[in-house]
This record gives C-alpha cells, structure tokens and sequence, in this order.
C-alpha cells in the first residue's frame, strides 16, 4: 500500500489497493452521502449481504470482508462499471453548481463554521443522543445538497451516549459499548509529511493532545476532536468519553476542548470562517478563541476583538427553560480558564465571568454558556416561532427595561432532510410528481403536485410502508426478547405480532417528564379499549430512552412496560428497546399517525413529527414547537388550546380526555372509513394536504436557506467591515460605548407635551443628553402591541429650536393618528449606531415615566 493510501486508511492494510477499484471502493465508503442517497447500497450488498443488513456501515463492510472476496468481485466487469458508475456521479454532484452558487457566487461568504456538541447522521456514526443531533447532522446533510461552504466541528466520543436495555421489570440499563475509530467511517487528519495533526490545550496544571478526524458529508467536512492520545495521562484520555455524561467538571473541559480547540483546529488547516455558527450553548467557548486569534493577528486588545469578531457569530439556541442552559460554579470556570483569561486575553477571571452572567458584579453567580454566546454573538434565533418568543423572555434580564417583544431573539424554525429519511416507496412518489431533484434548493418553493398522484396509489404507498414497519418491528422484538432471555416461546410469538393492517400509531423520543410521553396511560382501561377494538384496531409502537440520572423518566418508562404485560395490551403495544437513527428511519417511514405530547411550551420545536411528513404519516401533537405553524384542521390534529399552563395535574387530565376523544372520535373512524374501491377517501384526502403543503415548509432545505439568507450573508459582510483595516470599526465601536456607557446615568427626560387635533396627536419632549452626542441616540415614542393596535416605535425628529433654554437640553417631536389613546405613548431613548445591533451589542434605554 503506498504511503498516501496508508494516511487515509491508517487501521487496515489488508485492502488489496493494487486492484483497480478498491480505491474507489473506499472513497465511496467514507462518505456519508450514502444515508441519503441510497444508489452505493447494492454496492455492501453484494460484499456481504448479512453484515450490510446489521450495521448498514460500508466501511465496516469494506474492511470486514476478505481480500478474496473483494479481488472475486472486482474481477465482475459489470461490477466494476457500476463503482465507476457511482463514482463519476458522485464527483460531478460534488462540481456541479449547486443553488449556493448560482444564487449567492459574488457574496462575502466564503466559509460557515458550524460548532455543535452532536451530530446525527449515521448509526455507523454513533456520536448523537436525540434532536439537538439530529438538527445538526440533517443541516449538514443540506448545506451539501445546496452547495454552501460549511464546515462543522464536533467531538469524537470513545463511547458516545449510552445504548439501551430494558429488563421485565421495565427497568432501563445503560450500555457503553466503545466506539472503535477503525470501524467507523472517518479518517485521521494528516499533514502533507503524513503526520497525524494533533492540537494541544492547556488546562490547569498539564496540557491534553487532541488527535483530529475527518468526515465526509457529501460536499461537507465534519473535523472531530478527541482526547484519547497515548501521550495523555489515562484519566484525560476520557474527557471525550460520554456525551453528556459524567458531572459538570467533565462537561465543562469538553465545553473548553469543543470550542477553543475546536477553532485553533480551523486555524490549524488554514480556515478562515467568516461565520460561526454555534449550535446551542455547548460551543459558546469558540467566541473567546476566535477573539484571541484576532488578538495575535492585529495586536488589539480583547474589547476591540470581541467588537470585530462578534458580527461573524450567530448563536442558536434549542433550551426552553432556564434551567437547561449549562451553567458552571464560578471556582470551576476560574479553575480552568483563569490563566487562560490572564495571559491568552488579557483580561481578569472576573471580566471572563461577567461574559457569563446576568448581573456581572455578582460574584456568586453561576457562569451561564448561553449568556457568554449572546455577549459574543452578532445575531440569536430560536428553532421554531414560539420558541423564539419563549427565548425572548428567557432572555429578558439580560436586556433590563426592554420589553420582551424586543429582546434580540429571532426564529428559524427547523426542518429535517427529507432525503434522509424517505422511505423507498416515498421517493418513488415523490420521484413521479416532483422530480429527483425536488429538494435541490432552486426554487423558493417545492414545484411539485402531490394532487396528482391517485388515491390508488397513494394507499398503496402507505400499505406498503406500515407492512415494512411491522415486519422490521417483529424482527427487532423478537431479538430483543431473545437477548434478554425470554422464553423461546415468546420469541416466537413476537415474529407474528401485529397487524400490518391496522391502524398504527407511533411514539418514539426521549423519555423525560416535560414530554409526557404517559399522557395516553392516563386512563389504562381506555386506552385499552381503544386498541382492542375488535371491529377498529388500533396498535402502538413505542421507543424512547431516559438519561441515565433521570430516574422520574426511567420510571415512565417502567409504567409503560407493566401495561404492556397486560394480556391484552401485549396483542397491540410494542416497546422497542435502544432507540436510535435506524429504529427512527424505520417508525417514521411506517406510521400511520405520529403522537406527541409535551407539556407547552417545553419544546422548542420537535423534529420526529416532521419526519413522517415526507412518508405521508399524519401528525396528532399538543400545539407546541413547529407544530404551532404547522397545524391546520386538513393536515393533521392537535390537542391543547394554545396556551401554557405549567405543570398543572389538572390540564394534564384535561388533555388527556382531548386526546382521547381526537382518537375515537376522528382519526380511527377516518382511518377505517372506506368507499366502495375500499379506500379511505377522507384520511387520504388528508394525508395529501400534509405531504404536499408541510412537508416543503419544514425541509431542511429550507431551514438552511434561511440560516445562510437571514444570518449568515448579512453576518459575513458585517465581520468583513468590522475586521477590515485591523479591526479599525470594532475600535471606533469600542469607543463609542465607553462614551455612551459615560453619559447614559444622566440622561433624563422632561415633561411630555401633547397636542390633539381631528387626525393625529403630536408630542413633543425635553431630553437631556449631558454632552452625549445626539447622533449617538435616538428618541422614539413607543406603544406595546395589544388586542386592537399593534407595537409602534417611531422615530422622534429634533426640533430646530428647542423650548428649553438650556444647551444641553434638546427638543424632540412627532406625530401619530388620533385613531389610538394618547395614554398609550411613551418617549424614550435607545443609543444608535449606523453598524451596531441595539439592544444585543448595547442593552442601555431610557424611558420617560
């Protein structure tokens, strides 16, 4: 093997390279493309069918099976076109155009750094828990499909988050099986001398060595980081051992290693992002490298690279409640980033931990990641509508005496990729009435017309993938009744459980109270009357696992497992232990219909129920996360009215009796409902309306488009002026603060003046600037938003004359329609700059009481 083939793969030289083809073999294994393009799997097949269909990993196919057996099947001439087949598309994909490039090729957009703690995007690939992964990895999967220049950077877990075993007694055992590098579908970076590159980080009292991986994600490079080198101590080498495991001293050095080495790992390859996207507060630590490493360039000091670097963050945050931020004691954060504080920035551990605190002076105060990324992000935004209003309230004491309406959090609501998750029989349909290239991005909306597809067809779509479901659920009960050490018997059984034509109801995520995801245990006679229904069945599939140190889910759980021992809940309930990418594929695409239960607004937006979508399943959710913008009465049902209500046990028995009666009252007699040809007309006139009007709304595709639309390009031209002749606009920033900051306490307002006329109020008010500069403020008058009128903030013009004598008073006025009570006005004052974001950059405002 020669010594290039030796650096990308370093674990196995067995493979025969000599041969032509093996090569191609191997590139084609270490892209992940293959999750959603599906065209290489006949490929692993044909290598070896038995193990292709456990682990659906190539690479572990490829390097598992024989030298004989790939030299037998190279020798197939057809075989060997079709890699070469493979090959040359997947290299005309990666240099053909993509809507990147044709819509936004002259912008100032070169690069996308996407920081995220997990990344959902293979089961060969295990280094995700749930939806904060899943948001990730389907990102990237479309930053692909779009052609836009991202990088993403994450941690390579030894074991990643536990696998799941479930006893008789419903208890939940945690697994940490180890991720062996050598069996996963990345590769080591190396330098052009072959040389692995490795990174050193500095912690208290000794330094950790980080080795570095590449994944492939189509057009996209995933960079992971890991501290099990040889030349740590033992105890180091595990820092990247769980994912979201240990206690908060190991969560905060992989916090330290995912966001400082992180960046000093793009630096190391010569990458200069001009956008860093952080992907929940995990990350937040990249803000204070990208600084220094501005620093080191410019010789500036850390407020003016703060100022500079900042315009090129943008922080999403996924937390609904404040109390699923990670926050560190202060003696922790000052433990490890005190010298780093010191001697990389220049500045005290108290200005360090101030970044991370609502009241900066209070010195007891936890030191919170999401406060460090919004004071050292350019733009915010939550993952669905409601959430963005959520955050903006979870926000607010960061941003004193604004309202919360204003608090500088936007929304992007997410999407998933559809092609990741499609069934075969959806990209049939979906390949007949839109295209094979309907999810490229070149249209602002999907041209397509599910409408056109026949009811005949549509059924026997759906026919199809609830059958597939059911015999893919035997199989996986049927092993995990066998590993457990159940009966023979039982095992048997479970291969002829089920109906593949009854209705099927779905249910699978984490397994935590605020989801409550025993909603529909609430009345266990009722629920087993539902789905015993001799003439209308109903079955239910179940999966979810619960963190390890959350004992209220781990006992959810075991509720459902007792009510399944009941003899005739055991004909129409299914648990499936270890839920994870594949078990997910195989529930989205079979269900009939997806039920969700969170208690609003605890989830931020939700991504399962969108993933039936694109497989024609029909959503059943409380009205929370994206499907607040989703719902209508002809796509789906909902549960809740709308508004919160807490932890209330009453509201709970309250939706519970809704979701009830949606289930025997609308969705299982629509289901059973058929016409003469014995079809549903009625569910699949829904089912239509689902597919065709949600499920380009909540694509991936779209989500992306409007990250790169509504952030990233105004971000990168931001970063670019800021940065622009060593950072000189972050010093006139800088400057314009400390001058603002100075005179902000004396600022005052005098008696607001009304004059009322048949068409308009006019006010005129008295400021007192103290020598502020008046171009650095702006007064506005101000009404809050309420049933009849919506918010105004309208700018007040300087008089020429001012009423007052006195030269630091200023006269301001304006003009509104008499439509609206004059009582509802109020002048105040807000700084202004022409390149500075207010209130996120400046929260300082003034109002006339």
């Amino acid at each position: 093997m020669s010594e290039n083939r030796r650096s990308i793969y370093p674990f196995f030289d067995h493979l025969p390279v000599d041969i032509e083809g093996v090569e191609t073999l191997a590139d084609l294994a270490l892209d992940l493309r293959s999750t959603w393009n599906h065209a290489t799997d006949e490929i692993w097949s044909r290598l070896d069918p038995e193990l292709w269909s456990i682990t659906h990993n190539p690479w572990v196919v490829l390097q598992t099976v024989s030298q004989h057996r790939i030299e037998g099947v190279l020798e197939d001439d057809d075989f060997r076109r079709t890699i070469k087949r493979l090959s040359d598309a997947r290299r005309q994909k990666e240099e053909k155009p993509a809507w990147f490039q044709k819509t936004h090729a002259d912008s100032d957009l070169s690069c996308v750094a996407y920081f995220c703690m997990e990344f959902m995007l293979s089961e060969s690939l295990p280094i995700y828990s749930g939806g904060l992964g899943n948001v990730a990895g389907d990102q990237l999967k479309a930053a692909s499909d779009l052609g836009l220049p991202v990088v993403a950077v994450g941690l390579l877990y030894q074991q990643g988050y536990f696998r799941q075993s479930i006893d008789e007694a419903g208890q939940q055992h945690a697994l940490y099986p180890y991720n062996d590098p050598g069996q996963l579908p990345i590769r080591p970076l190396r330098g052009p001398d072959g040389e692995w590159l490795r990174l050193k980080v500095e912690l208290p009292g000794y330094s950790v060595w980080l080795r570095t991986w590449q994944v492939q994600v189509g057009r996209v490079k995933l960079y992971l980081l890991d501290s099990n080198d040889a030349a740590n101590f033992p105890a180091h080498r595990g820092i990247t051992s769980e994912l979201y495991g240990g206690g908060p001293e190991l969560r905060l050095k992989q916090e330290l290693i995912l966001g400082i080495g992180g960046w000093r790992l793009l630096t190391a390859l010569g990458i200069s992002p001009e956008v860093c996207h952080l992907n929940e507060g995990h990350a937040a630590f990249a803000i204070l490298e990208r600084a220094r490493a501005f620093m080191k360039d410019s010789g500036q000091p850390f407020d003016i690279a703060l100022a500079v670097t900042r315009a090129g963050n943008l922080f999403t945050t996924h937390t609904a409640v404040a109390a699923g931020f990670d926050r560190f004691e202060p003696h922790l954060v000052q433990q490890y980033l005190a010298r780093y504080a010191q001697v990389e920035l220049g500045i005290s551990v108290d200005e360090l931990l101030a970044l991370g605190r609502q009241n900066p002076g209070d010195q007891s105060e936890l030191f919170n990641m999401a406060h460090l990324a919004i004071r050292g992000s350019g733009s915010i935004n939550g993952v669905s509508r409601l959430h963005g209003r959520v955050s903006r309230h979870l926000f607010n004491p960061l941003f004193p005496h604004w309202p919360a309406d204003e608090v500088p959090v936007g929304h992007v609501t997410n999407g998933v990729h559809m092609p990741s998750w499609d069934s075969a029989a959806a990209d049939a349909v979906w390949t007949e009435s839109c295209g094979k290239d309907r999810w490229d991005g070149t249209n602002k909306t999907l041209n397509c017309d599910i409408g056109s597809v026949s009811d005949e067809t549509l059924w026997q779509f759906r026919i199809d993938s609830t059958h597939a479901l059911v015999e893919y659920t035997r199989q996986r009960l049927s092993r995990q009744l066998a590993a457990s050490g159940s009966p023979e018997e039982e095992v048997e059984a479970a291969k002829h459980l089920f109906d593949p034509n009854a209705l099927t109801l779905g249910f699978a995520r984490r397994f935590a109270t605020y989801k409550r995801p025993n909603l529909l245990l609430h009345d266990p006679d009722r629920l087993l009357r539902l789905l015993a229904n001799s003439e209308h069945p109903v079955q239910l599939i179940l999966a979810g696992k619960a963190h390890p140190a959350d004992k209220a889910g781990q006992y959810l759980i075991r509720e459902w497992i007792e009510f399944i021992q009941h003899p005739l809940a055991r004909q129409h309930v299914i648990f499936l232990s270890d839920y994870d990418m594949r078990l997910t594929e195989h529930l989205v695409q079979g269900s009939d219909v997806w039920v969700n239960t969170p208690r609003r607004p605890w989830e931020a937006s939700g991504t399962s129920g969108m993933k039936v979508l694109v497989n024609g399943g029909i959503n059943l959710s409380e009205l929370d996360g994206w499907w607040v913008e989703a719902y209508t009465p002809e796509v789906g049902w909902a549960i809740g009215d709308g508004q919160e209500h807490g932890d209330d046990p009453a509201w709970d028995a309250v939706e519970a009796e809704q979701l009830y009666n949606v289930l025997e009252k609308e969705v299982v007699p629509e289901f059973y409902e058929r016409n003469e040809q014995g079809l549903p007309t009625a569910w699949l006139s829904r089912m239509r309306a689902s597919m065709s009007q949600l499920t380009p709304q909540f694509s991936a595709v779209r989500s992306v488009r409007e990250y790169t639309e509504q952030h990233y390009l105004p971000a990168a031209a931001s970063f670019r002026k800021r940065v622009s002749f060593n950072g000189t606009a972050g010093a006139q920033i800088v400057d314009w603060e400390r001058s603002v900051r100075e005179k902000w306490p004396a600022v005052k307002f005098g008696e607001l003046r009304t004059e009322t006329n048949q068409t308009e109020h006019v006010f005129s008010v008295d400021v007192y600037l103290d020598g502020l500069d008046p171009r650095f403020a702006r007064v506005e008058l101000f009404a809050e938003a309420t049933d009849d009128f919506p918010l105004l903030r309208q700018t007040m013009e300087r008089c020429r004359t001012s009423g007052n004598l006195d030269a630091e008073w200023l006269t301001f006025r304006t003009s509104v329609p008499v439509t609206r009570p004059a009582t509802d006005f109020t002048p105040r004052v807000v700084p202004q700059h022409a390149t500075v974001s207010v209130p996120l950059e400046l929260e300082l405002i003034r109002w006339q009481r």
